[in-house]
Protein backbone atom coordinates (compact mmCIF):
# COMPACT_ATOMS: atom_id res chain seq x y z
CA UNK A 1 0.00 0.00 0.00
CA UNK A 2 2.93 2.33 0.62
CA UNK A 3 3.58 2.59 -3.12
CA UNK A 4 0.04 3.65 -4.01
CA UNK A 5 -0.57 7.35 -4.50
CA UNK A 6 -2.77 9.28 -2.10
CA UNK A 7 -5.22 9.90 -4.91
CA UNK A 8 -5.56 6.19 -5.72
CA UNK A 9 -5.97 5.28 -2.06
CA UNK A 10 -8.62 7.99 -1.57
CA UNK A 11 -10.43 6.74 -4.66
CA UNK A 12 -10.56 3.26 -3.11
CA UNK A 13 -11.73 4.77 0.19
CA UNK A 14 -14.49 6.63 -1.65
CA UNK A 15 -15.53 3.31 -3.20
CA UNK A 16 -15.98 1.86 0.29
CA UNK A 17 -12.61 0.43 1.31
CA UNK A 18 -12.45 2.37 4.59
CA UNK A 19 -9.54 0.31 5.93
CA UNK A 20 -7.23 2.17 3.54
CA UNK A 21 -7.92 5.44 5.35
CA UNK A 22 -5.36 4.26 7.92
CA UNK A 23 -2.65 4.59 5.28
CA UNK A 24 -3.68 8.19 4.56
CA UNK A 25 -3.92 8.93 8.26
CA UNK A 26 -0.42 7.54 8.88
CA UNK A 27 1.00 9.57 5.99
CA UNK A 28 -0.67 12.90 6.74
CA UNK A 29 -1.98 13.30 10.29
CA UNK A 30 1.20 15.01 11.51
CA UNK A 31 1.09 17.48 8.60
CA UNK A 32 -2.55 18.33 9.28
CA UNK A 33 -1.91 18.65 13.02
CA UNK A 34 1.13 20.90 12.51
CA UNK A 35 -0.79 23.13 10.10
CA UNK A 36 -3.73 23.47 12.49
CA UNK A 37 -1.42 24.07 15.45
CA UNK A 38 0.50 26.77 13.61
CA UNK A 39 -2.76 28.44 12.65
CA UNK A 40 -4.39 28.23 16.09
CA UNK A 41 -1.52 28.12 18.58
CA UNK A 42 -3.53 25.57 20.60
CA UNK A 43 -2.36 21.95 20.93
CA UNK A 44 -5.70 20.56 22.10
CA UNK A 45 -7.66 22.37 19.40
CA UNK A 46 -5.23 21.15 16.75
CA UNK A 47 -5.65 17.56 17.96
CA UNK A 48 -9.45 17.83 17.97
CA UNK A 49 -9.56 19.41 14.53
CA UNK A 50 -7.13 16.85 13.12
CA UNK A 51 -9.52 14.11 14.21
CA UNK A 52 -12.36 16.11 12.69
CA UNK A 53 -10.53 16.37 9.36
CA UNK A 54 -10.09 12.61 9.10
CA UNK A 55 -13.68 12.04 10.20
CA UNK A 56 -14.78 14.36 7.38
CA UNK A 57 -12.59 12.46 4.91
CA UNK A 58 -14.75 9.44 5.68
CA UNK A 59 -18.04 11.32 5.87
CA UNK A 60 -17.53 13.20 2.61
CA UNK A 61 -15.55 10.53 0.78
CA UNK A 62 -18.11 10.44 -2.01
CA UNK A 63 -17.42 14.10 -2.79
CA UNK A 64 -13.78 13.34 -3.61
CA UNK A 65 -13.48 13.89 -7.36
CA UNK A 66 -10.08 12.35 -8.14
CA UNK A 67 -8.27 15.69 -7.88
CA UNK A 68 -5.25 16.39 -5.74
CA UNK A 69 -5.75 14.64 -2.41
CA UNK A 70 -3.57 17.13 -0.53
CA UNK A 71 -5.58 20.07 -1.86
CA UNK A 72 -8.81 18.41 -0.85
CA UNK A 73 -7.53 17.43 2.61
CA UNK A 74 -6.08 20.87 3.43
CA UNK A 75 -9.26 22.53 2.18
CA UNK A 76 -11.16 20.42 4.71
CA UNK A 77 -8.61 21.38 7.40
CA UNK A 78 -8.98 25.11 6.62
CA UNK A 79 -12.76 24.85 6.62
CA UNK A 80 -12.75 22.96 9.92
CA UNK A 81 -10.65 25.66 11.55
CA UNK A 82 -12.85 28.43 10.15
CA UNK A 83 -15.99 26.60 11.26
CA UNK A 84 -14.59 26.20 14.77
CA UNK A 85 -13.93 29.91 15.11
CA UNK A 86 -17.25 30.84 13.51
CA UNK A 87 -19.21 28.57 15.87
CA UNK A 88 -17.39 30.06 18.83
CA UNK A 89 -18.15 33.59 17.59
CA UNK A 90 -14.54 34.34 16.87
CA UNK A 91 -13.27 36.00 13.72
CA UNK A 92 -10.09 35.70 11.70
CA UNK A 93 -8.76 38.52 13.87
CA UNK A 94 -9.12 36.19 16.85
CA UNK A 95 -7.27 33.50 14.93
CA UNK A 96 -4.51 36.03 14.31
CA UNK A 97 -4.30 36.82 18.01
CA UNK A 98 -4.19 33.15 18.95
CA UNK A 99 -1.84 32.02 16.22
CA UNK A 100 1.82 31.53 16.91
CA UNK A 101 1.84 32.24 20.61
CA UNK A 102 5.24 31.40 21.96
CA UNK A 103 4.63 28.15 23.77
CA UNK A 104 6.47 28.33 27.08
CA UNK A 105 6.45 24.58 27.65
CA UNK A 106 8.67 24.12 24.60
CA UNK A 107 12.00 25.10 26.14
CA UNK A 108 13.96 23.81 23.18
CA UNK A 109 12.60 26.49 20.81
CA UNK A 110 15.53 28.65 19.81
CA UNK A 111 15.54 32.42 19.51
CA UNK A 112 15.37 32.44 15.71
CA UNK A 113 12.28 30.29 15.81
CA UNK A 114 10.70 32.72 18.28
CA UNK A 115 11.37 35.59 15.90
CA UNK A 116 9.95 33.62 13.00
CA UNK A 117 6.85 32.72 15.00
CA UNK A 118 6.39 36.37 15.91
CA UNK A 119 6.85 37.47 12.31
CA UNK A 120 4.34 34.88 11.12
CA UNK A 121 1.83 36.07 13.71
CA UNK A 122 1.99 39.55 12.22
CA UNK A 123 0.74 38.35 8.83
CA UNK A 124 -2.92 38.29 7.83
CA UNK A 125 -4.42 34.84 8.50
CA UNK A 126 -4.82 33.96 4.81
CA UNK A 127 -1.26 35.09 4.05
CA UNK A 128 -0.02 33.00 6.97
CA UNK A 129 -1.93 29.99 5.60
CA UNK A 130 -0.32 30.40 2.19
CA UNK A 131 3.20 30.59 3.61
CA UNK A 132 2.70 27.68 5.98
CA UNK A 133 1.17 25.45 3.32
CA UNK A 134 3.75 26.39 0.69
CA UNK A 135 6.96 26.58 2.67
CA UNK A 136 6.37 24.32 5.66
CA UNK A 137 4.01 21.73 4.15
CA UNK A 138 5.55 21.97 0.67
CA UNK A 139 2.19 22.24 -1.10
CA UNK A 140 2.79 23.17 -4.74
CA UNK A 141 1.41 26.35 -6.33
CA UNK A 142 -1.05 24.35 -8.48
CA UNK A 143 -2.55 22.73 -5.40
CA UNK A 144 -2.59 26.03 -3.49
CA UNK A 145 -4.42 27.63 -6.40
CA UNK A 146 -7.04 24.89 -6.15
CA UNK A 147 -7.36 25.35 -2.37
CA UNK A 148 -7.64 29.14 -2.54
CA UNK A 149 -9.65 29.34 -5.76
CA UNK A 150 -6.99 31.20 -7.71
CA UNK A 151 -4.42 30.61 -10.45
CA UNK A 152 -0.95 29.15 -9.88
CA UNK A 153 0.70 32.35 -11.17
CA UNK A 154 -1.33 34.56 -8.84
CA UNK A 155 -0.55 32.30 -5.89
CA UNK A 156 3.17 32.28 -6.71
CA UNK A 157 3.22 36.10 -6.93
CA UNK A 158 1.30 36.42 -3.70
CA UNK A 159 3.61 33.99 -1.85
CA UNK A 160 6.63 35.96 -3.09
CA UNK A 161 5.14 39.21 -1.79
CA UNK A 162 4.22 37.62 1.52
CA UNK A 163 7.75 36.27 1.93
CA UNK A 164 9.19 39.74 1.36
CA UNK A 165 6.81 41.13 3.95
CA UNK A 166 7.69 38.31 6.34
CA UNK A 167 11.39 38.98 5.86
CA UNK A 168 10.94 42.66 6.75
CA UNK A 169 8.92 41.83 9.86
CA UNK A 170 11.46 39.18 10.87
CA UNK A 171 14.42 41.52 10.45
CA UNK A 172 12.68 44.23 12.47
CA UNK A 173 12.09 41.80 15.35
CA UNK A 174 15.72 40.81 15.84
Amino acid sequence: METLSDELIMQKVSEGNLDLLKVLFDRHHKHVYNFLYKMSGDHMLAEDLTQDVFYKLIKYRNSYNNGSFLSWMFTIARNSLNTHFTRNHKSHDDIEVLAYKVVEEENDVNENNDHLQYALSQLDPEDRELVILNRFKEIKYDELAEIFGSTPGAVKTRVCRILKKLKNIYLESI
